[in-house]
């Protein structure tokens, strides 16, 4: 539903909302908010909020502006329910009211509809995303430490986080995000939680929320969560699997040659993209050991390709931007390569690649392709 502002306003009094906090990512994808109290809506949704552009990452030293977008109302459910909390998705507006570049939730939207909705097809996203449970210390500080050393799929005892991924399911689902299973992972103290597919945005976003979700449940419940890619040596490293499929008429059409072709123009740029994908000196260690690929998973009404190389250092809204380019550039070509590409083995060298990649450069744009490769030469 998209709300707006008479609304959204008889909505705060029906349900005693107290703060707003107006949510937006820099240009790694990192979560920011700005809290604001009911009174301030009507001049956020007509004027914006401004913000200090040069203390975030990638937004350079120009007036910004926050303006609402007219989306989904989320409710944080930690928060007390008597003058409760809610957060609304921003864009980032520069003073003329064009989009920021570095506005990369923006950049998403705009690349679904000119390269999906275009086509006529709606493109789902789902994500399988893991994390370690670490201990603290008694400062309250991460250790390397991990909650349990129970191995893939066991159960209590052995298994000591299922009462964590239980509250983690229950907030998500409590913010409108549907989980569709969760388990103990390879390593100790390594879980996965699964939540339903959505389109390409709403996916990016339910992301960035799981994320803060599970981070915040596991800091209530005394542990440290960790989506590092490789948090501990000699373990499994935190991969995230991101399924793609595209729809049309509410119906799955990723089957066949049309699947075939999506894949191969992953394939194709996955070399390019991996600085996107992978984009911490820590996830070339993870890949040192990486086996997988993109994958394709074709079944009765749910066939999707299945990109396995990410880690969750990513930013959702440029990596779902840069996946989606591809593989729809693979099917207009009508791509059948289905050679396993090789992946870059530092992120030097994946730098490198996308800063001489035409591709890159065409679906991010030369202002915030060049954001991104100068702010991670310098984090």
């Amino acid at each position: 539903m998209k709300y707006e502002y008479d609304q959204l306003m008889q909505y705060i009094e029906d349900n005693d909302v107290k703060f707003i906090r107006l949510s937006f990512c820099d240009i790694f994808g990192v979560p920011k908010n700005v809290s604001i109290l009911p009174d301030e809506l009507r001049h956020a949704f007509e004027d914006g909020i401004d913000i200090d552009a040069s203390q975030i990452a990638g937004f350079g030293d120009e007036a910004v502006y926050l303006r609402p977008d007219k989306g989904e109302i989320t409710v944080l459910p930690w928060r007390p329910s008597h003058g409760s909390v809610i957060r609304l998705f921003c864009d980032v507006r520069r003073a003329d009211d064009s989009s920021l570049p570095a506005d990369t939730r923006k950049l998403l939207r705009r690349t679904v509809a000119h390269r999906v909705r275009s086509e006529g097809y709606v493109c789902n996203i789902g994500s399988e995303c893991e994390f370690y449970l670490l201990k603290l210390d008694r400062d309250g500080e991460p250790t390397a430490v991990p909650f349990d050393r129970a191995a893939y799929m066991d159960i209590a005892p052995q298994d000591r986080g299922e009462n964590v991924r239980r509250e983690i399911c229950l907030s998500l689902e409590a913010m409108g995000i549907l989980p569709e299973s969760s388990h103990h992972e390879q390593g100790p103290g390594q879980n996965e939680i699964d939540f339903k597919y959505s389109d390409a945005v709403c996916a990016a976003d339910n992301l960035i929320t799981y994320q803060a979700v599970v981070r915040t449940v596991a800091n209530r419940s005394g542990l440290h969560a960790s989506f590092d890619p490789k948090p501990l040596p000699g373990e499994p490293g935190n991969g995230l699997h991101i399924n793609l499929s595209l729809w049309r008429d509410g119906q799955n059409v990723m089957q066949g040659a049309l699947m075939q072709s999506f894949a191969a123009g992953i394939r194709a740029r996955l070399p390019e993209i991996t600085a996107f994908l992978n984009p911490t000196p820590a996830s070339y260690e993870r890949l040192e050991y990486y086996k997988g690929g993109v994958l394709i998973h074709q079944g009765k009404g749910r066939g999707r390709v299945e990109v396995t190389s990410p880690d969750s250092g990513i930013n959702p809204y440029l990596a779902y931007a840069l996946l989606i380019s591809a593989g729809m550039e693979g099917v207009a070509l009508k791509n059948t390569d289905m050679a396993v590409p090789v992946l870059p083995r530092t992120l030097e060298e994946a730098l490198g690649i996308a800063s001489e990649s035409v591709f890159v450069r065409d679906v991010l744009g030369e202002n915030c392709l060049a954001a991104y490769l100068s702010q991670v030469k310098e984090r």
